[in-house]
């Protein structure tokens, strides 16, 4: 059931890219942030969003 919108989607993998490159050539471990904004944004669900009861989908 996705509950993560189109937009949502977009800012999410866009800033999950930055963290993650930055964090690569950083060589720290905040890419694992990335990555994990990256699959909400490709999979349509967040889980917090679901605990918390948000839906920012139009159509589910």
């Amino acid at each position: 059931m996705a509950n993560v919108g189109t937009v949502d989607r977009a800012i999410r993998i866009i800033i999950g890219l930055l963290i993650a490159v930055w964090s690569i050539n950083a060589g720290n471990f905040w890419w694992i942030l990335g990555i994990a904004l990256i699959a909400t944004g490709v999979f349509k669900f967040c889980g917090l969003y679901r605990v918390l009861g948000v839906n920012t989908c139009k159509t589910n």
